[in-house]
């Protein structure tokens, strides 16, 4: 291995001879010429690195050998420094291996013949140039390009003619490789920004997905929260009502009667329910029939209407004719206008009787109604100014009492007159309903 100085001038001749092996025999358009090292017709050795034409050991390098691996081995046997640039270690190479067998060449042969053993292997069973040619041709559309190349390059049957066909193909593909190779930069480069964009979005995309899984998340432990609330209220409600039915058959152990009363109590809670509903529509089927009859006896045949005769102030004739004498009878009258009732003190006391008044509840209370019916011998009830509840505790006392009563539709003071006449025919009212004078 030579000194630093020996490789720099190594380095320098290579890069002086490289304009010469930018244009080599293959880019001619005539036949090309056969070289002191073409290969020969006859024997079965293969070629080696040194062996192959100065034309060929360019493409053979540059396409066979990778650039780092070159890089390794002018490293460890020339010492190279690691700064030179790659065309300057790719001319001091073709420089060590042309025409001679230098330490280069020779660990460069072993590399390619370990690192192509296969092709050299699959292109050993071809015995003719023809088929030799006819593989490289199905090989120049594969894959492994530098193999096939290395291998077709080195075989002992490539005559001059295939050698320059070999040549010539690989030139080509190489212009190809690096058309592609700058579209493929192209694309690479439209990925990359297309790649950035994609991953500033899949960076929101992810924050909101993040933010959203929080939330449910979030959501998650409300609703577990909850769930375990309800369930203990549930667990809570469960125990009392166990409770409760505990201390319910206790109660039933204690009092044996106690649920056939509750239902006892039950049922007459209902039938009192139901004769209230019958005792309210019995009132009102007997208002009906009360009203019922007052209007057929209005319409009785021989009952001739006339004007209700003038109250009188007097001791006339007429007054005595129409009112009986009461003797000293309490007479209660029920409901009337404010403005009558002297008139009708005048009237009950004229007959001889003691007047009792009870307006009906309008400013009396009705309870005093009842002490009024007690004192009272006849009751003359107004029904047309007096509660509902006044009328039926004068109609149920008279009922339970026997006491005559006279019920009058209209407060006014002729019927209050006629009423008193009719007191003077009626013997006893058992039903109040019975004979009312308009």
């Amino acid at each position: 291995m030579g000194d630093t100085p020996n490789i720099f001038s190594r380095l320098t001749e290579a890069a002086d001879m490289a304009s010469r092996w930018m244009t080599p025999p293959l880019a001619l358009a005539g036949p090309a010429v056969p070289t002191p090292t073409a290969p020969s017709q006859q024997g079965s050795r293969r070629r080696r690195l040194w062996d192959l034409p100065s034309a060929a050991m360019c493409p053979v390098i540059g396409v066979c050998v990778p650039m780092p691996l070159l890089r390794r081995r002018l490293g460890k046997i020339l010492g190279a420094s690691a700064d030179n640039d790659d065309y300057a270690l790719h001319c001091c190479a073709i420089n060590e291996c042309s025409g001679q067998r230098s330490a280069v060449a020779s660990a460069l042969q072993r590399e390619l013949d370990q690192r192509y053993a296969v092709a050299l292997r699959q292109f050993n069973a071809h015995k003719t140039t023809n088929e030799l040619a006819a593989a490289w041709a199905t090989a120049l559309h594969s894959s492994d390009i530098a193999g096939s190349f290395w291998a077709t390059l080195t075989h002992a049957r490539c005559d001059a003619a295939l050698q320059e066909q070999v040549l010539r193909d690989i030139h080509m593909l190489q212009h190809q490789v690096g058309a592609a190779n700058r579209a493929d930069l192209q694309r690479l480069e439209a990925v990359s920004d297309e790649n950035v964009v994609l991953t500033r979005e899949l960076g929101k995309v992810q924050a909101r997905s993040t933010r959203l899984l929080n939330e449910r998340a979030a959501q998650a432990d409300a609703l577990q929260a909850t769930l375990m609330r309800l369930r203990g209220e549930l667990m809570s409600r469960d125990a009392l009502i166990a409770s409760l039915q505990d201390e319910v058959q206790q109660l039933e152990a204690a009092t044996p009667g106690l649920r056939q009363q509750q239902q006892q109590n039950s049922r007459q809670a209902h039938q009192a329910e139901q004769l209230r509903q019958q005792q309210t529509r019995i009132h009102e089927l007997e208002r009906a029939l009360l009203a019922a009859r007052q209007h057929a006896e209005r319409r009785a045949p021989g009952v001739v209407e006339g004007p209700p005769p003038a109250p009188s102030t007097g001791s006339g004739p007429a007054a005595s004719a129409s009112c009986p004498d009461l003797g000293d009878q309490s007479v209660l009258c029920v409901g009337g206008r404010q403005g009558v009732v002297p008139i009708y003190r005048q009237l009950i006391e004229r007959t001889g009787g003691r007047f009792l008044h009870h307006d009906g509840g309008e400013e009396h209370a009705v309870a005093q109604l009842d002490a009024s019916l007690a004192a009272a011998d006849l009751v003359i009830c107004q029904t047309g100014c007096i509660s509902h509840d006044a009328y039926w505790r004068v109609k149920d006392h008279c009922k339970r009492t026997g006491k005559r009563c006279v019920f009058v539709d209209k407060p006014s003071a002729s019927s209050l007159q006629r009423a008193l006449g009719s007191l003077g025919s009626l013997s006893k009212l058992d039903r109040p309903d019975l004979n009312p004078v308009d």
